[in-house]
């Protein structure tokens, strides 16, 4: 599998086998920020717990979670894991919404700008910032995240160790430029990288990429 029509190839066959899967999981763009910080290491189980967290200790807006204590703001997203060091990360990112102008103040900024402003906020890295642009603002960046290293790794497009912006780079230019392709391919691979293409004891007789993967045996 090479280039644009590959990957156009691959996507086919994962829409349909699992079909339309509808990501992002939240709301407003406010709450694909919270997600993005809070699903960080964590199963997405434990962030809807944590957001229903915050929500339960009237925390769930960008000003208050800037203005509560830190325990405060910690015990309400506990579930997600490494509660101290993402509720600094979740109060640095509000401080960030809030100071360019919440949703809209970050809507009207061309994509670049975007991304930069969000990269520039510790504690997110490219992978969080892309969720985030693509899926509350609906930008068409490529989201690169572990399952689509292994995947790809596997199926011989990538070798698994490059540059995460030299991955987005190379899926943006293969693919047509919307958000709404590249929201569904991304939520696609996490459900085959979740349940099939897993890390140890890959379900290769279940895959529908099975044909033509190396990994998997096929021709």
């Amino acid at each position: 599998m090479s280039g644009g029509r590959g990957l156009h190839d691959t996507y086919r066959r994962l829409h349909a086998a699992f079909g339309p899967q509808g990501w992002w999981p939240g709301e407003t763009a406010f709450e694909v920020l919270v997600g993005a910080v809070l699903t960080q290491n964590a199963a997405w189980s434990n962030v809807e717990r944590a957001i229903q967290g915050l929500r339960n200790a009237c925390l769930f807006a960008p000003e208050r979670i800037v203005a509560a204590e830190h325990g405060a703001l910690a015990a309400a997203i506990r579930p997600s894991g490494y509660f101290n060091v993402k509720a600094r990360r979740l109060r640095a990112a509000c401080e960030a919404w809030l100071e360019h102008g919440g949703e809209a103040g970050l809507a009207r900024l061309d994509t670049a700008t975007l991304r930069a402003r969000l990269l520039a906020v510790k504690g997110l890295g490219r992978e969080s910032v892309d969720d985030v642009v693509l899926y509350a603002f609906e930008r068409p960046v490529f989201v690169v995240d572990a399952y689509t290293r292994r995947i790809f790794s596997r199926l011989g497009v990538l070798a698994g160790d490059e540059p995460y912006e030299t991955i987005r780079a190379r899926f943006e230019a293969a693919l047509p430029q919307d958000p709404a392709l590249f929201n569904e391919y991304h939520a696609l691979i996490v459900a085959l990288g979740k349940d099939i293409c897993r890390p140890r004891r890959p379900r290769c007789d279940e895959c529908p990429l099975q044909a033509g993967c190396a990994f998997a045996g096929g021709p």
